[in-house]
């Protein structure tokens, strides 16, 4: 069952956020990740959105979602983007 990876960010440092970007997105993709929402506009139909970029990464699984974020090869990339950017991270099971 597909799982979803949900990323809100506020970026302090783009171009140190960018080689975070460079560095994580080839790693999630072997982890079977592909980009499904990247920077588009968010419209609330109701309630409000905090205005913070968002992300959307569509995985195989959760099982997959775990093995790219526990991964021993994701922590010197996690180290990368420390200071440059602060996120909110959720995963969430398809149906």
């Amino acid at each position: 069952m597909a799982a979803y990876f949900i990323v809100q960010s506020t970026i302090s440092d783009e171009a140190q956020y960018q080689k975070y970007r460079d560095a994580v997105i080839p790693m999630m993709a072997k982890h079977g990740a592909k980009i499904i929402v990247r920077g588009a506009k968010v419209e609330a139909l109701e309630g409000h959105h905090d205005g913070r970029r968002m992300v959307m990464f569509e995985f195989p699984s959760m099982a997959a979602i775990k093995a790219f974020w526990d991964s021993p090869e994701y922590v010197p990339v996690k180290k990368i983007r420390e200071g440059a950017a602060k996120l909110d991270v959720w995963v969430v099971e398809g149906v």
